[in-house]
């Protein structure tokens, strides 16, 4: 590596290598109800195994969903100078101004389903890098923003859906992938906020040209460090730290993947309490799923960002977890049970 001697990662890798396993007798607790709803065994699917998810993660044979929380993190990145993107930089600052006012997608989501909604502004009039002419950011900034990340959780969330704003993300994302799954700009690289073919030609030159500049970069928190974005390393954070704390987590599309992806070239382990909400249209997103062999809870064609299928997910589970709560037994609604 070109960077210290000494590695501004060893704590964080420290952190991944030493995962909680979640709680089996929560799941078995959550399970051994279910059997008693006035309803066939396994009759609501994947919302049955929602509920045992938040049982293992939370460690709680009666889990909560008191204190969902949309984290949104939010960066510029240089890259855009390249022409990557169908959007000026500025507009990540005027979206995250309008989170703040209630006037996006997710603002609305979180509002109508009483759901917490958090936007982390990382250093938005300071891009990072442009990766084709440079590294994103060094490593010790890196990692002071994968810990930055781990301050989402100290609200105590019950469950963090993670999600993202930064113009030329999904630029960033695509290299991220390529470097750590392989294959170039070609096989990564899509539409994005909606550029023509002359932008996503210039989408992939940039990918391919970074991809070479920093050919080098094999651990994922090298490649994570020179070709990220600080959104990226906070979601990252995040994510780990919301392990650490019992909380589990609902991943958004595909930059939000990005950030999985470091993780799991570290430690596949490290996503055990991570669900993927939505399949984004994003083409590449499948593929990285597909790789980390992951399956999303929704496919709505939607791509984005701003955590919405991650927060679309949450409704969901609250769904889930109110049913498995509320609805009665056979004993309570004296409905005769499944004949032996």
């Amino acid at each position: 590596m070109s960077y210290a001697d000494t590695d501004p990662f060893a704590d964080f890798r420290a952190l991944i290598a030493g995962m909680p396993q979640g709680s089996v007798e929560a799941v078995e607790t959550v399970r051994a109800r279910d059997s008693e709803l006035t309803k066939p065994a396994g009759s609501l699917g994947k919302l049955e195994e929602l509920v045992r998810f938040l049982a293992r993660w939370q460690e709680r044979a009666e889990p909560r969903l008191d204190n969902p929380m949309v984290a949104i993190f939010a960066a510029n990145h240089g890259v855009v100078r390249q022409g990557v993107s169908a959007y000026p930089a500025e507009v990540t600052k005027q979206m995250v101004a309008n989170f703040t006012h209630g006037g996006a997608a997710i603002s609305q989501i979180c509002a109508l389903h009483d759901i917490n909604l958090r936007v982390f502004e990382l250093a938005l009039d300071l891009p990072t890098g442009d990766i084709t002419q440079e590294a994103a950011m060094d490593a010790r900034t890196a990692s002071a923003t994968l810990a930055y990340g781990m301050e989402a959780v100290a609200g105590r969330p019950d469950l963090l859906a993670i999600g993202e704003m930064g113009i030329g993300n999904t630029t960033i994302a695509a290299a991220v992938c390529a470097a750590l799954f392989g294959g170039g700009g070609s096989e990564w690289a899509g539409r994005g906020t909606g550029v023509d073919d002359a932008g996503l030609n210039r989408k992939i030159a940039a990918i391919d040209k970074a991809l070479a500049l920093h050919h080098d970069a094999r651990d994922p928190f090298d490649i994570l460090a020179r070709l990220g974005g600080r959104e990226i390393a906070a979601m990252a954070g995040a994510i780990v730290a919301a392990r650490h704390n019992k909380c589990p987590v609902i991943v958004d599309g595909f930059v939000a993947t990005a950030a999985t992806a470091v993780l799991h070239a570290a430690n596949p382990a490290a996503l055990d309490h991570c669900l993927f909400g939505h399949r984004s249209a994003e083409s590449a997103h499948g593929k990285a799923l597909a790789i980390m062999g992951k399956s999303a809870l929704l496919d709505l064609g939607m791509r984005l960002g701003e955590g919405t299928g991650a927060a679309l997910a949450a409704v969901i589970a609250k769904t889930a977890l109110h049913l498995h709560r509320n609805m009665a037994t056979f004993a309570e609604a004296a409905v005769a049970g499944k004949l032996k």
